[in-house]
């Protein structure tokens, strides 16, 4: 894995703030403070804290779908396994970025308008790869089902930040992923391959 840049780190750092305190709650001398340096030297990486938020909405929603079609690719066309990746993905996601779920949540209004349409598209495409994947796996499933299942899915998968204290990750990656396979209906012993 390679090391996070400069950009990369102000962005994780801003997730911890605005998790902690709300966008609202962090200025951007608080920012510059938390990152080493002055606050304005952060408009040398961001044009503003909005464009902060907007990076850090955009591109894990980017990468959630990047890695969700990786998995589905790499299932061999198989629904089930399909589906074991993406819950994996997912757990791993959720698990390793508890503050951006939570800035998701509650600063959703506080993205500009023309990234808030660039996310919900993102996000759109991601429901839909997991949909498609129940579709096959399910026939009874119709196309709404199929996307409430998922979009159900990803309530009880993003819960991370709210719940699992003082069980160690390792255990809530295996309860998160058997009770998100036992609710899309895959087969639950066939876990390993997450």
């Amino acid at each position: 894995m390679t090391e996070p840049t400069r950009r990369e780190q102000i962005l994780a750092t801003a997730a911890e703030l605005f998790a902690a305190r709300g966008f609202h709650g962090v200025s951007v001398a608080d920012l510059g403070a938390a990152c080493g340096i002055s606050g304005p030297a952060l408009y040398k990486h961001f044009a503003s804290k909005q464009a902060m938020l907007a990076e850090m909405l955009t591109s894990i929603s980017e990468r959630l779908l990047e890695v969700g079609r990786e998995r589905v690719a790499a299932s061999g066309g198989e629904p089930a396994a399909a589906l074991r990746g993406l819950v994996g993905w997912h757990v791993e996601f959720a698990l390793g970025h508890r503050p951006l779920i939570i800035v998701q949540d509650r600063d959703w209004e506080s993205l500009p308008e023309d990234a808030r349409a660039q996310v919900r598209r993102l996000q759109r495409a991601y429901v839909g790869l997991w949909a498609d994947q129940l579709r096959a796996l399910r026939p009874d499933l119709d196309k709404a089902r199929a996307h409430a299942a998922a979009q159900a899915t990803f309530g009880l998968l993003n819960s991370t930040p709210r719940a699992g204290h003082g069980i160690p990750d390792a255990a809530l990656r295996e309860l998160l992923g058997s009770m998100a396979l036992a609710a899309l209906g895959v087969d639950v012993a066939a876990q390993a391959a997450l």
